[in-house]
């Protein structure tokens, strides 16, 4: 991923918000020479560097039949930015522009079959996101309805070997433009656009410790 100094990005409590904004991921293997993308929410967790990643595909996807390296790309907010935002846009002729987040982990994937591991994946998703609509559909183990329905996955565990996180927030723009941007987008309001704005003004105070601390 092309990520200019300005906005890369090492602290992985970064990667920990992004999973916690969207856990819906985008999983790409490499076979025969041509990629293949599944779009799947995952089960995240990490201790200190070490990061594992399950999930699980339908049976029939063909990336269930693949293993080895891969490419798993997390999706964080992101914003359009218009230059009339900016205080310097004329003199500066300023260009529209995108801020986002996004972070991709590099690893190895492992499939799995076990219907101990698929229960234990099944169970954990839907504990994780029916909390999140307010629900309580649980998976259980010893309902065979639903023990049988585990023969139509295929489970994943992608241990994660290299992380490149990119947080593009305007760190290359003077102080008064990411004000401004910040501002403009905070007025417009949505999740997104209030999500970059906050990351903004983050990366703007740290700017100004930094600053400060010379």
């Amino acid at each position: 991923m092309y990520t200019p100094r300005a906005f890369a990005e090492t602290d992985l409590t970064e990667l920990d918000r992004l999973v916690a904004h969207d856990a819906f991921v985008t999983l790409v293997t490499v076979v025969d020479g041509l990629p293949f993308v599944s779009h799947l929410p995952v089960l995240y967790a990490r201790d200190g560097e070490r990061i594992v990643i399950e999930g699980h595909w339908a049976r029939p996807n063909p990336q269930a039949r693949h293993a080895g390296p891969a490419l798993l790309i997390v999706h964080g907010p992101h914003a359009y930015l218009s230059p009339g935002w900016y205080p310097d846009k004329e003199e500066a002729a300023r260009v529209p522009t995108w801020n986002y987040a996004v972070a991709h982990l590099h690893g190895v994937l492992e499939t799995t079959d076990d219907a101990t591991r698929l229960a234990s994946i099944v169970d954990r998703l839907s504990q994780v996101n029916e909390a999140r609509v307010g629900n309580d559909w649980r998976f259980e183990h010893d309902r065979d309805d639903h023990v049988r329905q585990l023969r139509g996955i295929v489970g994943f565990r992608f241990a994660v070997e290299r992380v490149e996180l990119k947080f593009k927030l305007s760190q290359n723009h003077p102080v008064a433009n990411v004000e401004g941007a910040a501002g403009a987008l905070r007025q417009l309001g949505g999740e997104d656009n209030m999500a970059i704005a906050d990351l903004m003004i983050e990366r703007l105070e740290r700017r100004k410790d930094c600053a400060g601390a010379t």
